[in-house]
């Protein structure tokens, strides 16, 4: 296996905030619906999408949901001594990928996700690996302090959204959002 198109699901608010304290900062059912659509859907059923997560991402993810199921779950941590159950450790997002494309996942993997954190991002969108954006813009002001770097328009150009999902204005407690798709180029 070549390397691995990594397919970034995100979700920030206008000052590109993506999470506050290990959280959201908003609850939005359709952006995890998207999420968990984007996640898990898979055009063969012999194999499942990997999701790579920095620890923190990991640790902000509720217990009762860890490993987010159906799918392999690879933390990125240089720290983490203990592997939790049911889940990969790499120490870099390119050990990540030798996992993913190497003898022991190479078969079970059909798609590949980064679903942060902002480190993990800005290493995804600006290193030398094919990647797709999955945005959920969400239209409001948030307090936070994790942040999703800049999509540098030189590198990543907006597309039709590939999976049919609605680009149309959204809304939802209050908050309005809409779902985009960047390649980059």
């Amino acid at each position: 296996m070549s390397t691995p198109k990594l397919n970034l699901v995100v979700a920030a608010c206008n000052n590109n905030g993506i999470g506050i304290n290990g959280k959201l900062p908003w609850n939005l059912r359709k952006d995890m619906d998207f999420f968990k659509a984007i996640t898990m859907k898979t055009s063969s059923p012999d194999k499942q999408n990997a999701v790579i997560m920095g620890r923190r991402t990991w640790q902000s993810i509720p217990e009762k949901f860890r490993p987010l199921r159906n799918r392999i779950n690879i933390i990125l941590s240089r720290e983490m001594k203990d592997v939790p159950e049911g889940v990969f450790l790499a120490r870099s997002l390119p050990e990540a990928i030798s996992l993913i494309t190497g003898t022991e996942l190479v078969d079970r993997v059909e798609d590949v996700h980064v679903i942060g954190g902002s480190s993990v991002y800005k290493e995804s969108m600006t290193g030398p690996y094919p990647c797709r954006l999955y945005l959920t813009r969400v239209l409001a002001d948030f307090d936070c302090d994790t942040f999703l770097p800049e999509i540098d328009s030189s590198a990543f150009s907006k597309i039709p959204n590939p999976e049919n999902v609605s680009t149309d204005l959204q809304g939802e407690n209050g908050i309005k959002f809409r779902f985009e798709v960047y390649e980059k180029v």
